[in-house]
């Protein structure tokens, strides 16, 4: 298993490098995730860093167990007027190993989808170390969507990762690299060109 902490804090600082000299304008760049622009992810990502057990579990209460409601209240708490400040928060606890009472992967998850929640939409590459994609993408064949997973829609399909030791179901093939294959089964879009085999229609959104 992966040493999950060391990528998560890589992942952060690169994403804080992609981020640095971002014009003004780009910070209003509608992200991947249904309603947030590239601001709103960064500030969910803040929140996410402080986040720690009895954190979560007090502002999960307080929006009446509604995940959506609660990141929403998170993302009010850690968006400042400034990206640059929100950026700045970002580089302050990009060092933290606090987390919610959730799967170790999860953190993993976090930062490779919502890294690229940002970078894609800005047209800024990165290449992620696949190993711990396929970590993450694990994790996300075994949880079902309701839990921020993506279980269902991986069912009945074969995914083979071209750059990691992955192949995981039954069905149609699907190959692709194992962080586009981790953003499809998050129910991020991606290329066509992306993914190919006889099932890759099912997974391209």
């Amino acid at each position: 298993m992966t040493e999950i902490w060391p990528v998560v804090h890589t992942e952060r600082q690169a994403l804080i490098r992609d981020l640095d000299a971002l014009p003004a304008p780009d910070w209003a760049t509608p992200s991947l995730c249904p309603g947030w622009d590239v601001h709103d992810v960064l500030a969910h990502l803040v929140d996410d860093a402080r986040t720690t057990r009895l954190g979560f579990l007090r502002h999960l209460a307080a929006a009446g167990f509604d995940f959506d409601r609660c990141n929403a209240r998170g993302i009010a708490r850690e968006r400042r007027a400034d990206p640059r400040s929100t950026l700045a928060a970002f580089r302050a606890v990009s060092g933290r190993t606090t987390s919610a009472p959730a799967p170790p992967a999860t953190r993993l998850v976090e930062a490779f989808v919502h890294g690229e929640d940002i970078r894609r939409p800005l047209g800024i590459e990165r290449a992620c170390p696949a190993a711990p994609v396929a970590e993450a993408l694990r994790h996300q064949l075994r949880t079902r969507v309701q839990f921020g997973g993506g279980r269902e829609r991986a069912e009945g399909l074969r995914l083979v990762a071209t750059d990691a030791a992955l192949d995981a179901g039954t069905g149609p093939e699907v190959r692709g690299s194992a962080l586009v294959l981790l953003l499809a089964v998050s129910g991020r879009p991606v290329g066509p060109e992306e993914l190919t085999g006889p099932g890759a229609v099912g997974l391209v959104r």
